[in-house]
């Protein structure tokens, strides 16, 4: 493999780990835990691993020496880190035991029920050791929850002697991953399932999890083309720039970037949500910032714009629900029919309200929302040019303005979708460390016979040394959600908290940065040099952490 001069120093680089990590552990364990919502149906459904402790490592002089064969898995879209988490699990069960095999499942959870598999070996992960991408053994979004599956998957593993499969990905595939292990742990197959808690949205943490990885290397990777088009925007003084930002459900990704650069505007889901405004309502706010500006001679500026917002304004929300359970329940009537008849068929079965809703929205956002959803039952909401809908919004508003007298400057928008160009970063420090931890983790959970359990890794503002790791039960994450129509166990997303510090942080500041031209620009990630510019957490952890 070619490498370039920066994948080649990087190769030399030793991820830190936490002293508990650094030797032979063992485990101390926790009291019993529950479900975060919906406790009766979760423990019904996962009664083999419903209610099992936390568990947290320490440094024991017992050595393991466990002979295991693991297989990995990279499931879902791509973060930054993946491959040390891989690279982490491979050095640990080596350290073991020599012996000990890895199994890469090629192209994610397919590649289980697929048998289509690769032996990693030294010579081979070397090549990957601090890289960004998921490109070692590929990812994919294939579902484990049929029956059929788990039985594809446990011909394999037996065929390889697999003692515990490792599934990287983030709440869905957790999700999964959870299935799995009740399923194995019911047929006494003998066979361990570990969950490592991946993506760069930030949705999947909770009082266990302080951050899921590949959010720090991400956020930091669209600072930098943030704070870019920043100082761009500041020096022609003549566009407002649209920038939508990945992050399906949560604004997690917008906010923390709004922390590090001071846009003029960061549109926040959550809080559009919770005070029920609509789209006008969006807009207008917009334009009045655009207003003021140009008063001030500033026909110029940044708006940040979360790539799930539409789901979360109250109207679009309820007509996306009725959406999908439509979509479940008649699915197979409205494929065949085309553009034109499909639209008739939905307004045709829409209630009132959401018929009106629907009816006011511009064709191809309407279009988006009737799509096929991904395997998971969502919107595709990345196929929806929101950037551009509302910067269309605030040019009509503006030309309505500048009809009655209300506004004299000038608008010109240009838009942006950052989304790709963080996902397979080369990982930030902190993203290396953390991953590595994780995969060590995941080694760890598997010699002491744990299953259901997510690998993790506390205390992370601390510096590496003392952070604290051990596994969470993913039962212990779980509610009840309507899935494709139906009711079904799931992770529970965290979305940003509006009494949280980061969000109150930015909401103290947002009128300053609003009015005048306040941009901060991060620069690119640094690997080497002063530990505050190198090993810096995100603002969202640092704040989290206070």
């Amino acid at each position: 493999m070619e490498k370039s001069a920066l994948q080649q120093a990087r190769k030399a680089y030793l991820p830190k780990l936490p002293e508990a990590l650094k030797g032979y552990v063992k485990v101390k364990e926790g009291a019993p835990t529950n479900s975060v919502d919906n406790q009766e149906e979760i423990k019904k459904l996962f009664p083999n691993t419903y209610g099992m402790p936390i568990v947290e490592f320490e440094p024991s002089d017992v050595e393991a020496g466990q002979a295991m064969n693991v297989g990995v898995i990279l499931s879902g879209g791509q973060a930054p880190g993946g491959h040390n988490v891989i690279t982490g699990l491979f050095d640990t069960i080596k350290k073991m035991n020599p012996d000990n095999k890895l199994y890469g499942f090629i192209l994610g959870p397919g590649g289980l029920v697929d048998h289509k598999y690769m032996e990693i070996t030294a010579d081979f992960i070397d090549d990957y050791r601090n890289t960004g991408g998921f490109d070692m053994i590929g990812s994919g979004r294939t579902k484990l929850e049929k029956v059929e599956q788990f039985e594809k998957g446990i011909e394999i593993v037996r065929e390889l002697g697999i003692k515990a499969l490792v599934i990287i990905g983030g709440d869905d595939s957790n999700t999964n991953a959870c299935v799995l292990a009740e399923y194995y742990a019911a047929k006494n197959y003998g066979v361990q399932v570990i969950g490592c808690p991946k993506t760069i949205d930030g949705d999947l943490k909770n009082s266990q999890i302080e951050t899921s990885f590949g959010f720090d290397t991400a956020t930091k990777t669209y600072s930098e083309l943030i704070g870019n088009i920043e100082r761009d925007c500041n020096s022609a003084r003549k566009y407002w720039h649209f920038i939508k930002l990945m992050g399906r459900s949560a604004s997690h990704i917008a906010l923390e970037c709004a922390l590090q650069c001071q846009p003029n505007i960061c549109l926040v889901s959550e809080e559009i949500k919770a005070k029920n405004m609509t789209l006008n309502q969006i807009v207008e706010n917009i334009c009045e910032v655009i207003s003021y500006r140009a008063k001030q001679g500033n026909n110029f500026g940044v708006i940040l714009v979360p790539e799930g917002l539409i789901e979360f304004i109250p109207s679009i929300g309820k007509l996306i629900e009725e959406l999908n359970d439509l979509l479940a329940a008649h699915g197979n009537d409205y494929k065949g029919l085309d553009p034109v008849a499909q639209r008739e068929y939905i307004m045709a079965h829409l209630s009132e309200e959401n018929k009106q809703t629907f009816a006011t929205l511009p064709d191809n956002v309407a279009r988006q929302l009737s799509l096929d959803r991904d395997p998971h039952g969502n919107v595709q909401v990345s196929l929806i040019e929101t950037e551009k809908l509302l910067s269309d919004m605030c040019a009509a508003k503006l030309a309505q303005w500048k009809a009655e007298g209300k506004y004299t400057g000038k608008f010109s928008a240009l838009h942006h979708f950052f989304g790709y160009e963080g996902r397979c970063a080369a990982p930030s420090n902190f993203d290396a460390d953390y991953c590595y931890a994780l995969g060590t983790s995941a080694a760890h959970l598997i010699a002491n016979g744990k299953t259901g359990y997510m690998a993790i890794v506390k205390n992370t503002t601390a510096p590496t040394s003392e952070w604290k790791a051990g596994g969470v039960p993913i039962t212990m994450m779980m509610n009840m959600e309507r899935r494709n129509g139906e009711m079904k166990p799931v992770i529970r997303k965290a979305l940003v908290e509006l009494d949280g510090k980061p969000f109150k942080e930015f909401e103290m500041q947002r009128d300053h940065w609003a009015k005048e031209t306040c941009y901060i620009y991060p620069g690119p990630i640094q690997y080497w040099g002063p530990s505050e510019v190198c090993d810096r957490p995100t603002r969202t952890l640092a704040l989290e952490q206070e």
